[in-house]
């Protein structure tokens, strides 16, 4: 069976076609500043994207009736348990409206139904950012009336999750792990038999810094920058999602050419890795006492999990927790297509949303 992954980003398109678990075309479709400037709203980039994406794959040979299904990353919808989902109206309802949020991801679905569609073949989500399997404990914020979320990268942290366990010759659902995915956006989550039990929330400004996010904050510094009134309230969303992190100290999101500095000898971007770092370790030790201590692993995954230098820093501090296994990059596409595998092979386990 012959799958189309979606998986749309802020300024790219991931694409990949896979004729059952084998890969036969991948790609990322980068896009400019200057052509994403012509657009108010993610949602007015739907038909632009689409477009892109058919002509892709159809340079590449690839005949949209040649494909069993579309699978696109799931956006912001309402908390769901993890799995397939078949994309509804109701699904599609909620994401052009943003009732939930707006993110690149959104469009995700809406462009897999809509290309699925015009050949009359199902489309799905998998994992989307909003799984939701917290403890009642875990969602106490420490205000009433403010609850924590479960947002997080849930696909790639499944999918590594899974490997892991095959890695360990375990059960995942018999297993405690902790998984952490550090890329643009970092999420620490402690997994236990199978779900997720309780995860740092970097869009809502939990966990560590990244190289755009401000992570965890003063709270009572922000509030006299919010009524400052030097900062609009967009502004203030800018400063800790985009201009936060790395950026505000350092004037530049690339991790890498930040770590070849700190290796030249630059004191001022050593501290920065060095506090990225830190922070990541100390929030992963909380995680160890969300599992009581009893820790089967540690995965670091995502796109930083490329550098040597910062992997080795984070081991140095966690080691003694449990064995820390490293995945560079990402297992997103696969993800997805086996996802959407599994509901073609199996209607049954297709969530209804």
């Amino acid at each position: 069976m012959k799958i189309l992954a979606i998986n749309p980003g802020s300024t790219s398109t991931k694409i990949s076609v896979y004729d059952d678990e084998n890969k036969v075309f991948e790609t990322t479709i980068r896009h400019i500043a200057d052509d994403l400037k012509k657009f108010n709203s993610i949602q007015e980039q739907y038909e632009w994207r689409r477009n892109i994406i058919v002509e892709t794959i159809e340079k590449n040979n690839i005949s949209i009736d040649s494909l069993s299904a579309v699978v696109g990353r799931g956006g912001l919808i309402r908390p769901v348990s993890s799995g397939t989902y078949k994309v509804n109206d109701k699904m599609i309802a909620d994401l052009k409206s943003s009732k939930f949020g707006e993110h690149a991801s959104n469009l995700g679905a809406i462009i897999a139904k809509s290309i699925a569609d015009s050949v009359n073949i199902g489309s799905f989500i998998v994992d989307p950012v909003v799984v939701d399997e917290l403890l009642p404990v875990a969602r106490v914020s420490g205000l009433k009336g403010v609850e924590r979320r479960s947002l997080f990268h849930a696909l790639n942290q499944k999918a590594v999750a899974e490997l892991l366990a095959n890695e360990l010759k375990v059960e995942y659902e018999k297993s405690s792990f902790i998984i952490v995915h550090m890329g643009g956006g970092t999420s620490i989550a402690a997994h236990k038999n199978g779900k997720v039990i309780d995860v740092t929330n970097g869009l809502d400004g939990e966990g560590p810094f990244t190289p755009e996010r401000t992570g965890a904050l003063p709270v009572s510094n922000i509030i006299k920058m919010c009524f400052s009134g030097e900062y609009t309230q967009n502004e203030m969303f800018k400063k800790l999602s985009g201009l936060g992190g790395v950026v505000s100290y350092l004037g530049t999101n690339n991790l890498m050419e930040v770590q070849t500095k700190a290796l030249n000898g630059d004191e001022n971007s050593s501290l920065i890795i060095e506090a990225m770092c830190y922070q990541v370790a100390k929030d992963i030790g909380a995680m160890a006492t969300v599992l009581n201590g009893k820790v089967d692993a540690i995965a670091l995954t995502g796109g930083i999990a490329n550098g040597k230098e910062m992997m080795q820093m984070i081991k140095e501090k966690i080691s003694f927790i449990a064995n820390v296994y490293i995945y560079k990059g990402e297992e997103e596409m696969l993800a997805l297509t086996k996802g959407c595998l599994r509901a073609l092979n199996n209607s049954d386990s297709v969530k209804e949303y």
